[in-house]
């Protein structure tokens, strides 16, 4: 079946604070126009995978999709800066939607913050003293004592970011999996994390909150001081992104995987 061409005739464009994203702005407005972004059939995201979760977090259940274009230091989201045949780039661009997770983290005041994670939530202790945690998985004790540096909880899309750093597990994006992964674990020693199906209802509680303070935080949103995390994928809540075809995020995970 041949897939439907859409037009994407109004082209909102946005970029990083960096010269070289700013003066690709300028470029591309010239050239296509720059629409408001309310009024715009897509937005072109100019900068590095920073700049695109921004970009994602802002315009999340909208509907709008997002292209993105490497002007920045990293460029994993990101497809190749070229200003030439952008409408058709975008036109024939394959659709990847992908779904945030929800935290809600109680500090020590019992106050209640929620935010949605496009990339991961994690929990980080806040002092020289390894975090203390007990991990429970759809309400049942998995893990009953975690002493480590904190943990994380990265959906596919986020698996080759802070996940990846702390040797978890790439997921493909069409995965219906989150990835479980200690920071530096101290006890138990061997336990290396583990592959929940998307589904899961995560909850954390920090065990020592007083003597080992601990912080949550969801992409950019962070919480001093929790006593407890729960995570979950929304389904309910989305992005669509962009890529260019043969180039899609799949396949930057499959060539991530064997170091390509």
């Amino acid at each position: 079946m041949t897939k439907p061409v859409q037009s994407y005739d109004k082209i909102a464009f946005v970029a990083s604070a960096q010269d070289e994203a700013d003066a690709a702005k300028k470029a591309l407005a010239t050239r296509y126009g720059d629409i408001d972004p309310a009024q715009a059939d897509v937005v072109v995201a100019l900068g590095g995978d920073g700049l695109m979760l921004q970009t994602l977090h802002r315009f999340r259940d909208t509907g709008k999709p997002i292209y993105g274009m490497s002007r920045g230091s990293i460029g994993f989201l990101m497809n190749e800066f070229v200003v030439d045949n952008l409408k058709e780039r975008i036109a024939a661009a394959e659709r990847t939607v992908i779904h945030p997770l929800a935290m809600e983290a109680v500090d020590a005041a019992g106050k209640s913050h929620r935010a949605p994670a496009i990339n991961e939530v994690y929990l980080f202790r806040e002092t020289y003293q390894a975090a203390k945690l007990r991990l429970s998985i759809d309400g049942k004790v998995r893990l009953t004592e975690l002493i480590s540096d904190g943990i994380l909880v990265a959906t596919p899309a986020g698996s080759t970011a802070y996940n990846l750093s702390a040797h978890g597990p790439i997921l493909p994006l069409n995965a219906t999996l989150l990835a479980l992964t200690p920071l530096s674990p101290f006890r138990p020693r061997r336990w290396r994390g583990a592959l929940l199906p998307d589904t899961a209802r995560i909850e954390i509680a920090v065990l020592e909150p007083d003597k080992r303070p601990v912080s949550a935080v969801a992409d950019h949103f962070e919480v001093r001081s929790v006593v407890a995390v729960r995570a979950r994928m929304d389904k309910a809540s989305s992005m669509i992104m962009l890529f260019d075809s043969g180039h899609n995020l799949d396949e930057r995970i499959l060539a991530e995987q064997f170091g390509s």
